[in-house]
């Protein structure tokens, strides 16, 4: 845009440039590089501005009024992202559509980030067409002593007071050679929940998930898995997060671990147990059992007189973890009593139960219930 000042009057002072300086800062004013006439002045005019190029409406992507909550945003986003992610979703649409609702909900849940937006529009967070930065905005700025000053042409006059390439020391009107590229910002992480068998997490081995990566879309992400892993570790996939911005690096993907169960097996930590049943008699006259481990099977003896609950520990027989770290393996004995017996059978047991002693008069509560003989 070429200058909008023709009037040709006296000369501005170096001091009335500095002071438009400051003012057209505390607007929070981009300005372009066009030519400049700082040396007149003109009628007063608003200060006006429009970004260049059309984007789709954040609150239009989510469904909701301007004045819409905090809450009110979350919950439509939440909804669209259940109805769109691509995992649930299909349709060829679906990844943009997610992409869309998703950078509509970075900026309407950020309440400094929704300020800039209601305020500018997308210049107004950086994102859309055109964008801070990108002289396409021009304004009208009155410096206070009379006239409009065009920040948008202040670059030239800082060039002209201070030599080709100067820009503003307040940060208005730099020109392209002196305007400083914004920080570079790294993306942010992505979380995703990923469920893992349990002889996978014990022995190791990889799992596929499909996660959705940076502008990408969705993507299917082979993840290794250590061996020994426990429910809740955290496995970190660098650079599978979002983008990053002014040439920042992406986020990382962080994926939480699930484990499921296993019909005979129970697991804490790297220690592995097992249920043993046995007989009355073998636990009180003692026995041999084989029972099977995470690979292969052991051998267990069982003493005389065991009782319920017992746990019998193979030493180093439990899960192995990455490091090479064992745990260890528990037969836990669980008798079974038997649900019916032949005549002799009973008659053989009435017999024995008188030469037995009975186990709760040595209860810590047996003096609390009196004569436990019956």
């Amino acid at each position: 845009m070429r200058s909008l000042w023709r009037a040709q009057t006296k000369p501005y002072s170096r001091k009335k440039l500095v002071r438009a300086a400051i003012t057209a800062s505390s607007h929070g004013l981009q300005t372009s590089d066009d030519q400049v006439r700082p040396w007149a002045y003109t009628q007063p005019q608003p200060i006006v501005g429009a970004p260049m190029g059309q984007s789709k409406d954040y609150y239009q992507l989510l469904g909701v009024d301007r004045s819409a909550t905090a809450q009110e945003i979350r919950k439509a986003y939440r909804r669209l992202a259940r109805t769109h992610h691509p995992d649930v979703n299909k349709s060829a649409e679906a990844s943009t559509k997610f992409a869309e609702i998703t950078e509509a909900y970075e900026v309407l849940s950020d309440a400094q980030k929704r300020k800039a937006y209601d305020r500018f529009g997308h210049a107004g967070v950086g994102v859309g067409a055109g964008g801070f930065g990108s002289g396409q905005w021009q304004a009208h700025v009155r410096p206070g002593g009379g006239g409009d000053f065009d920040a948008g042409d202040f670059s030239s006059a800082f060039e002209q007071f201070f030599g080709p390439g100067a820009s503003s020391p307040f940060g208005v009107g730099a020109s392209p050679a002196a305007r400083t590229r914004p920080a570079a910002q790294r993306g942010q992480d992505v979380t995703h929940a990923l469920s893992v068998s349990f002889m996978t997490a014990a022995r190791g081995g990889a799992e596929q998930v499909r996660v959705m990566v940076g502008d990408s879309g969705a993507q299917t992400i082979s993840v290794k898995i250590p061996p020994g892993i426990e429910p809740g570790a955290k496995l970190r996939i660098r650079g599978k997060g979002r983008p990053g911005r002014g040439g920042g690096s992406p986020g990382d993907l962080i994926l939480t671990v699930t484990v499921g169960n296993h019909p005979y097996f129970r697991r804490h930590g790297l220690d592995l147990s097992i249920d043993v049943p046995i007989t009355l008699a073998e636990a009180a006259l003692g026995t041999a059992v084989t029972v099977p481990l995470l690979n292969g099977s052991v051998q267990i003896k069982v003493p005389p007189g065991a009782s319920s609950g017992q746990r019998l520990r193979v030493p180093g027989k439990g899960l192995e973890d990455a490091k090479g770290v064992c745990g260890d393996f528990f037969a836990v004995v669980q008798i079974v009593a038997p649900e019916s017996l032949s005549e002799q059978g009973r008659e053989q047991l009435e017999s024995l139960a008188k030469e037995l002693k009975n186990p709760r008069e040595r209860a810590v509560w047996a003096d609390d219930v009196g004569d436990n003989s019956d």
